[in-house]
């Protein structure tokens, strides 16, 4: 995105609070529906004075700058899809300076993401197995998994990560606020441990005394445990319960 109206608009559009970042700084935002349910997640990159790159889960490009097209109305500013790469490297908080880094909370440890760069050469390749138990365990959501039209941003835990309560409107923002100082999220985000190798299906329903109390999201292999699994859980199911799957047992971690 780029133009003289680039960060005004993009700030009456997204959850947090952009046009106060300075040239090189990121954030993390969401797009959201006017009724507060996750269009997209990203990470807004300042490259320019007039000029933000926003990073998004692949195949979630169209859909923003399609919102962003339908709103954008008088603002001047240019929209425009752009194809990039990125490299995740765990263990660094920053590297030369030179290099497009952009820090990453995702993983639950110290992480950058290089974008259009190679790696540093004793940076050790992690295959995706991996980088997904490190997800799970750090309980970051995911566009697809854990986000998609049924979840508010509270339920899945970006309000401190994504959302400013002290910027502007933007559409989602009544309903957000409204749950912020009014209410609670019905459900959350937990992680589960599973026996066995065998990763559960994406929302098996999770029981507590035959009632249905939640359902899986996303599950990945786990050394210590076997399995690990994000989960939405009714806030009113303790912490120390054990849930069932149809199949097997799943005790929640208080990581």
């Amino acid at each position: 995105m780029n133009g003289p109206d680039a960060a005004s608009y993009l700030d009456r559009m997204v959850s947090n609070e952009v046009e106060a970042l300075e040239v090189g700084a990121s954030c993390e935002a969401l797009l959201l529906t006017p009724k507060a349910r996750v269009i997209a997640t990203m990470v807004v990159w300042r490259r320019g004075a007039d000029a933000f790159l926003l990073l998004t889960e692949p195949g979630a490009g169209e859909r923003i700058a399609r919102e962003l097209l339908r709103s954008r109305f008088a603002a001047k500013c240019e929209i425009a899809l752009e194809e990039h790469s990125s490299v995740v490297v765990l263990g660094a908080t920053e590297l030369a300076t030179d290099r497009h880094t952009l820090p990453t909370l995702d993983y639950g440890v110290p992480a950058v993401e290089l974008v259009d760069e190679e790696p540093p050469d004793e940076a050790t390749l992690v295959e995706e197995p991996e980088l997904e138990r490190l997800r799970i365990l750090a309980r970051t959501p995911r566009l697809g998994r854990e986000l998609d039209d049924r979840v508010m941003p509270a339920e899945a835990g970006l309000e401190e990560r994504a959302i400013s309560f002290t910027k502007g409107c933007y559409p989602g923002q009544e309903p957000v606020a409204r749950l912020h100082y009014r209410g609670h999220p019905n459900r959350g985000l937990r992680v589960l441990a599973l026996d066995g190798h065998e990763l559960p299906a994406y929302d098996a329903e999770l029981t507590l005394e035959g009632k249905v109390v939640g359902r899986v999201t996303s599950a990945a292999p786990d050394p210590e445990h076997g399995v690990v699994a994000l989960a939405y859980v009714r806030r009113e199911v303790p912490g120390d319960a054990t849930l069932e799957l149809p199949d097997r047992p799943a005790r929640q971690l208080r990581l």
